[in-house]
């Protein structure tokens, strides 16, 4: 229904998330393998089952469907708890199903999993569809005692290793330049879309806050 919808008003960009499937037929919840296969060795046969069972034939189809009603670009979130949330399995999923499918690029997750933005900006190139600016600060006697995975809801900011903030507040004015710098090098010419999920602020500050720091950031063109 979405693309459906989104063909009848021309609107040529969808931004989703790519979905979880089950770790095996049956299973009726959803199963974020994010460790080694190596062990336990059920691991990777329900990798497979995921990507090549499930995944990749379901989108299969939905880029059949995109192409008939003039959906262009898919951008797909690397959020968490789906089966693409970094560079890596983003290009796994285009290569198998072609080139509609591209990242709605959250610098926010990739900094709390250990990745650096800028560098998947690079690795990506062109497939960055769609940008997200939202910041990750780490608690640091929390996250130095449990480490980075971290299962609290976002409310209990005390309690956590990690939270969103407002841009800047986590990665100062300078990291938020290079990286909107990265896609300006890239050829992304799109837009960032400032998502606000700092619960000390709340959305009118934090998003005043945000929209400060990328104000400093962007290159006007002459």
């Amino acid at each position: 229904m979405t693309f459906e919808l989104a063909g009848r008003i021309e609107v040529d960009k969808i931004v989703m998330m790519s979905g979880l499937p089950a770790a095996r037929q049956g299973d009726l919840m959803p199963n974020w393998i994010c460790y080694t296969v190596s062990w336990p060795e059920e691991l990777k046969g329900a990798l497979d089952y995921q990507w090549n069972e499930v995944a990749i034939p379901y989108w299969r189809t939905l880029v059949r469907k995109a192409e008939e009603v003039g959906v262009q670009r898919i951008a797909l979130e690397n959020f968490s708890a789906q089966l693409v949330y970094n560079s890596e399995t983003l290009l796994r999923l285009r290569s198998a199903v072609g080139p509609r499918v591209g990242m709605n690029l959250d610098p926010s997750h990739l900094m709390w999993m250990g990745a650096d933005p800028i560098c998947a900006v690079q690795e990506l190139g062109d497939a960055v569809f769609h940008v997200h600016a939202k910041d990750t600060r780490f608690e640091s006697a929390a996250a130095q005692v449990n480490g980075a995975l971290e299962t609290k809801p976002v409310e209990l900011v005390t309690a956590r290793s990690w939270n969103y903030v407002a841009v800047g507040l986590g990665r100062g004015i300078d990291w938020w330049k290079s990286f909107i710098y990265a896609l300006k090098t890239s050829g992304y010419d799109d837009f960032i879309s400032i998502e606000v999920e700092d619960f000390v602020l709340g959305q009118r500050a934090g998003l005043q806050a945000s929209l400060s720091v990328l104000e400093q950031c962007l290159f006007a063109e002459e």
